[in-house]
């Protein structure tokens, strides 16, 4: 199926594809406090609709993963990273997604507090 997201204010915005069953609810400081609840695609399923430029990017610990979020409105819709064999990724936050009800989705935990 495909879906469309973004920003609050519209600044960002973006669609994606694929079979969205279960999300990830991690639990590092960060992720935490956003309350974002993360469903993982192949990078190259997340298209931008609104330029790259608009972006701004979080990065803490090791630094590997790109948590971009909005300067204007402060949403964060999505990361960038890579799995476990290298291969980019891109963790969705659902939250950001139009017309997505939370309550139908399998949350699974997921323990980064302590990575």
């Amino acid at each position: 199926m495909k879906y469309q997201g973004g920003c609050h204010c519209g600044r960002i915005a973006f669609e994606t594809e694929g079979d969205l069953n279960q999300v990830m609810e991690c639990n590092c400081s960060l992720c935490s406090k956003r309350g974002a609840l993360h469903w993982f695609v192949p990078r190259g399923k997340l298209h931008l609709l609104t330029p790259e430029t608009r972006l701004a990017t979080y990065r803490f610990g090791p630094g590997t993963i790109k948590h971009h979020f909005c300067p204007d409105c402060g949403c964060a819709p999505f990361g960038e990273g890579a799995d476990g064999s290298g291969k980019p990724m891109a963790a969705i936050n659902v939250r950001c997604l139009d017309g997505v009800e939370v309550s139908g989705l399998k949350i699974v935990p997921f323990d980064g507090r302590n990575l």
